[in-house]
């Protein structure tokens, strides 16, 4: 998974956005971008289990 921030400067406004392989999510600051990008990390590398499976029989 490949995620990166990125600023994106308009004539009226700047705006970070947050990509998330091709999905570009938008943010209002930076602060706000670099939380979510810490958060989703945190989430990415936290164990995940799997239910057990019963063979059927």
């Amino acid at each position: 998974m490949n995620i990166a921030i990125r600023t994106e400067k308009k004539p009226e406004s700047s705006c970070w956005q947050v990509f998330v392989d091709q999905q570009a999510i938008p943010f209002r600051s930076e602060a706000e971008a670099r939380q979510f990008v810490t958060t989703l990390e945190a989430r990415v590398r936290a164990p995940h289990w799997l239910p057990e499976q019963k063979i059927a029989g």
